[in-house]
């Protein structure tokens, strides 16, 4: 596993938008409504417009002309956090056990209630443009304007779980220029780069009213506590930046009827600068902003599929995609006002790599109408001891459909449906043997429970041939 420095801020992008996106982690899957209706399977061998080019550059080859391509994809999840908190309190309140942390957190007799977050992830709008150009029979370029990336988490005040995260978000826009080659008449190759900007943001508050003894925060033996409101913002910090990367791909035209496609998409390095504050940061003046730096990586991601015409009327396609979300394993904070503190852990992650399948097809009704339907299995980059409340990231399954019409030779539109299914989840926090999460604690103490949720998914695409 690879070691990443993440601010605060970068916790943002991290920390949220696998409750509300479709692709494990904090991935976006929905690249096009004409996608969206054969949920997503065998993207890397499909070109039914201009969008092809965002999931297999190579797949510009099978374009004729100029055509242009644009829509938008709403996400509207449903995803509760149900369950119990108990207070803590510390197992001596001796001033020298308080100072020298010689000391436990137990639960509170009789302190456990019930606690419960609705719709923790919002709702989201995601467009896109492409276009893609044929200079001749062989070269072929593209451009393509979306996300890849994106949540949006919020956790009502009153939850008894805001002292682990309270909110976070992160957006981001990608510019997509490409190029392919037609090497023959059964391969072609495609490659492009891709500039990311993207801003976000993470936050936690106290639960409950609290108080802090200054012995645990001086370490040293003095009298004293300072009060902690419910609702004091225990982290927060916002950042933006824009980075590089790049993708490649290949197609395979075995004949007239079956292709397969393969495409691979590097990680890209964001360094998010923003600023941040908080009780963490300053306990005496928890609204003074502090300059801050982070790095987050956006992972690495692959995909094959295949496209077979079984009949005149009948097309079948699957795909098979990898993320390497094991690069994700921790999120730590950079603050350099803070000295000796300025590198912080915010959050071990122990994420792993995720799969997901996709099998979908595509029934020609007649020349001008077609139906797609399609079915997908999202498999969870964490696991029950790894879960958040912030992500609570969960197997997921997709049904899909699809329908199509051909106003004239060169105009036609495309609407997906899909209907999303999370599996429901443990969640607990602090979480087995992760120290870190115990910072927390004294702000709202331990939450355990359950997440689940569902997604509805409606997109319109247009495209049009010059």
């Amino acid at each position: 596993m690879k070691k990443h420095t993440l601010t605060l801020a970068v916790a943002s992008a991290l920390l949220g938008m696998a409750a509300q996106v479709q692709a494990a982690g904090f991935q976006l899957a929905e690249t096009s409504a004409t996608g969206l209706g054969r949920a997503f399977a065998g993207e890397a061998a499909m070109a039914d417009n201009a969008s092809a080019q965002v999931r297999n550059p190579a797949m510009l080859t099978q374009l004729q002309g100029t055509q242009i391509s644009g829509g938008g994809i709403m996400v509207m999840p449903n995803v509760d956090i149900h369950g119990h908190a108990t207070q803590v309190m510390p197992s001596s309140m001796k001033p020298n056990d308080l100072a020298t942390g010689n000391f436990d957190l137990v639960d509170v007799p009789g302190s456990t209630v019930a606690s419960s977050a609705e719709d923790v992830a919002g709702n989201a709008f995601i467009p896109n443009l492409y276009l893609s150009h044929q200079l001749d029979d062989q070269l072929f370029i593209g451009l393509a304007v979306g996300s890849n990336y994106g949540m949006s988490t919020e956790l009502q005040q009153g939850f008894r779980g805001t002292q682990f995260g309270n909110e976070a978000s992160i957006k981001t826009v990608e510019l997509n220029p490409n190029i392919a080659y037609r090497i023959n008449d059964q391969f072609s190759i495609g490659g492009g780069v891709r500039f990311v900007m993207g801003k976000g943001s993470i936050g936690a508050t106290s639960s409950v009213d609290t108080q802090i003894p200054l012995a645990v925060l001086q370490h040293k033996q003095v009298p004293g506590a300072i009060p902690v409101p419910m609702g004091t913002t225990l982290k927060y910090m916002e950042g933006d930046d824009t980075a590089w990367g790049w993708q490649a791909g290949a197609a395979w035209q075995l004949d007239a009827n079956n292709r397969i496609g393969f495409n691979y998409r590097s990680a890209v390095d964001l360094k998010l600068a923003g600023h941040a504050n908080g009780f963490a940061f300053n306990p005496l003046n928890p609204s003074m902003k502090f300059d801050g730096s982070m790095e987050l990586t956006l992972p690495a991601t692959a995909e094959i599929s295949s496209f077979n015409q079984l009949t005149d009327k009948l097309a079948m396609h699957a795909s098979v995609n990898w993320t390497d979300w094991s690069a994700f394993d921790k999120l730590e904070a950079d603050i350099p006002a803070l000295g000796n503190r300025a590198t912080q852990l915010v959050k071990q992650e122990n994420w792993h790599d995720s799969y997901r399948f996709a099998l979908g097809a595509t029934y020609n009704l007649d020349r001008q109408s077609l139906v797609r339907v399609g079915v997908a299995y999202d498999k969870s980059a964490v696991d029950e001891n790894t879960r958040t409340m912030t992500i609570p990231e969960m197997n997921r399954y997709w049904f899909s459909a699809g329908y199509g019409y051909k106003f004239t030779e060169n105009f036609n539109v495309d609407m997906g449906l899909t209907y999303i299914v999370a599996d429901k989840a443990n969640v607990s926090e602090p979480r087995p043997g992760i120290a870190s999460d115990r910072d927390s604690l004294p702000f709202g103490g331990s939450f355990s429970g359950t997440t689940e949720g569902n997604i509805l998914l409606f997109g319109l695409q247009a495209s049009y041939k010059f």
